[in-house]
């Protein structure tokens, strides 16, 4: 009778166990609209502002949000809070909320606020003289209603035999993304403004934390490299680099930022020739295809850095699907599947597996390479002709 009661109760553990985890994924986008409501609200940049410490009654003043609804704010930071994006501190002396709870930047937060600032040692940073770069605008268009409202068709599209040469994406809005974004400026605008300010973090990690990469290279083409975004920081980072050209659509590098110093720009497509260089670089541009058009990318980059005998690589920055070292890095790994489906809604792309990468590189022709890890998302892999 005993063993019976326990193992009922058990059974009934691990029933709200279940029922507790079905909650937080089937809820798990309120999270995401909470944070949408600190961006609205410009909570990040109040809180920089007040010098890294704002109390509930300026945040109120600053969203300029009635007092009678503060409470409304409190909850909204108190799951944000939970969630790591602020810290959050009590000052028991003050009755008032307003004035005795006050919040401080993460450092997720910290790269939130619209303009870069300096990373303070309470947020873990290292002494050295650092600014943070701003990923707000790439946050802001994750969370927009037209990246998200397409996911609730994503079943039915899945029925469609077409699906794999329609996308998501072109299937809820009649048009597939790439023109969406060449035909709405507005559109236009807040992709590459969402593109620029994760290439300006992905690159200052990488420029910092794997500078052996570009050992040796005099000459790069940043394939598919938008406005040149990363091509710059590669520049600024790397004077033995004599010459580093941005290749992308020629409607593209119409509009790069003229002047850009050290900068080449050439329109053209990759799918058809890439121009010739010690390097080449593709930073998240192959997630946005199938296998064989990746394979044929990898081609094209072949051609361009020639045999074996001339020593050139190809650079990919992008996502590795797998198990990493440690549980920090595990959380990392389970967290890019979300981005495989993310992609695969946008443009029938994927994140792959090593296995997947090893497979395009050598039905492109390439003999090895080499994967570095980061504790972020992107991964560094190096492929060897």
């Amino acid at each position: 009778m005993g063993h019976q009661a326990q193992h009922g109760t058990d059974d009934t553990e691990e029933l709200l166990a279940a029922h507790r985890q079905l909650w937080c994924h089937a809820l798990g986008y309120v999270k995401s609209m909470a944070l949408k409501c600190a961006l609205d609200l410009r909570i990040p940049d109040t809180i920089d502002r007040c010098g890294g410490s704002a109390t509930l009654g300026e945040l109120l003043a600053a969203s300029e949000i009635s007092a009678s609804n503060h409470d409304y704010l409190r909850r909204v930071m108190r799951t944000l809070t939970a969630m790591r994006i602020f810290a959050a501190s009590h000052d028991p002396a003050k009755a008032d909320d307003a004035a005795a709870i006050s919040y401080q930047l993460t450092p997720a937060s910290r790269l939130l606020v619209s303009s870069s600032s300096s990373v303070d040692d309470a947020a873990g940073a290292s002494k050295e003289n650092t600014t943070t770069p701003s990923i707000l605008p790439n946050i802001a268009h994750l969370v927009r209603p037209n990246t998200i409202s397409l996911l609730f068709s994503m079943g039915e599209w899945m029925k469609d035999e077409s699906a794999a040469s329609v996308s998501l994406y072109e299937t809820v809005h009649r048009q597939g993304m790439w023109a969406c974004v060449e035909d709405d400026a507005a559109n236009r605008a807040s992709f590459y403004e969402s593109m620029d300010a994760d290439t300006r973090l992905v690159m200052q990690a990488v420029v910092r934390r794997c500078p052996h990469v570009f050992d040796g290279i005099k000459s790069l083409v940043d394939v598919g490299g938008g406005r040149g975004t990363a091509a710059a920081a590669i520049v600024a980072a790397f004077p033995h680099i004599q010459r580093c050209t941005v290749m992308d659509l020629p409607h593209v590098v119409a509009e790069a930022p003229a002047g850009t110093a050290g900068l080449s720009f050439h329109g053209g497509d990759m799918f058809e020739h890439i121009p010739s260089a010690d390097a080449l670089m593709l930073k998240w541009i192959l997630h946005d295809w199938d296998e064989d058009k990746c394979i044929k990318i990898m081609e094209r980059c072949k051609e361009a850095i020639g045999g074996k005998e001339a020593g050139g690589k190809v650079i990919i920055i992008d996502t590795v699907l797998g198990s990493r070292a440690d549980d920090d890095d595990d959380k990392t790994c389970r967290e890019t599947y979300v981005l495989d489906l993310h992609i695969l809604s946008f443009v029938n792309g994927a994140e792959r597996e090593e296995h997947e990468w090893r497979r395009i590189f050598l039905a492109a022709g390439f003999r090895d390479y080499k994967i570095t890890h980061t504790r972020g998302i992107p991964s560094i892999i190096e492929v060897f002709p």
